[in-house]
């Protein structure tokens, strides 16, 4: 399962809700991108969500 490498936002559920408000379980998936960048462990592929990718939370590796 993909988390977000700086913030930990994963998938979470909610409901589907009809015109006639009938309710079924779906499925939120946050916006993840692969990226390689600058870890403790040296430059490596992490999954990263497109805000922390967008506030410079993260620095690439080239």
């Amino acid at each position: 399962m993909a988390v977000c490498y700086v913030c930990g936002k994963k998938k979470t559920t909610g409901n589907n809700v009809s015109h006639a408000n009938n309710k079924t379980r779906r499925w939120f998936h946050p916006n993840l991108q692969t990226i390689r960048a600058h870890t403790d462990k040296g430059p490596r592929k992490v999954s990263i969500c497109t805000r922390c990718l967008h506030s410079g939370l993260i620095k690439k590796a080239i």
